[in-house]
């Protein structure tokens, strides 16, 4: 059920007359779900950018260490973020390029609703 790190599919070869399997439905809704907290997202935002451990995250978004530490369990359980280890300190960034484009999207959305930047196709 959750998200992995795998090539993207490019959207022209979608079929979107046709539903998808229903585990990549799951998957995406648990993406989302996991994006739908604002110290999450600003999370994963951070780490699409660079790598960060816990410390410099909680302190970037103002957040107390444990609860940043839950927040990335979760995303990581999702497939959003991977970790490796630095000494004794966990590392953790954002699994991959789909990470990053999925934050740019959302974020490109929002920005047409508070901006009111006219919608196209």
């Amino acid at each position: 059920m959750y998200a992995h790190d795998n090539s993207g599919v490019a959207e022209n070869t979608l079929r979107w007359d046709e539903l998808p399997p229903d585990e990549y439905v799951e998957a995406a809704v648990e993406s989302f779900r996991m994006l739908a907290d604002p110290t999450r997202l600003r999370l994963l935002w951070l780490l699409c950018g660079a790598e960060y451990d816990v410390t410099d995250l909680a302190e970037a978004v103002g957040a107390a260490r444990p609860a940043v530490s839950q927040h990335l369990a979760k995303l990581r359980l999702a497939g959003l973020v991977a970790t490796r280890r630095d000494g004794r300190r966990a590392v953790y960034r954002a699994r991959g390029g789909h990470v990053r484009r999925l934050l740019a999207e959302a974020l490109e959305a929002a920005g047409h609703v508070v901006g009111g930047v006219p919608e196209h196709d």
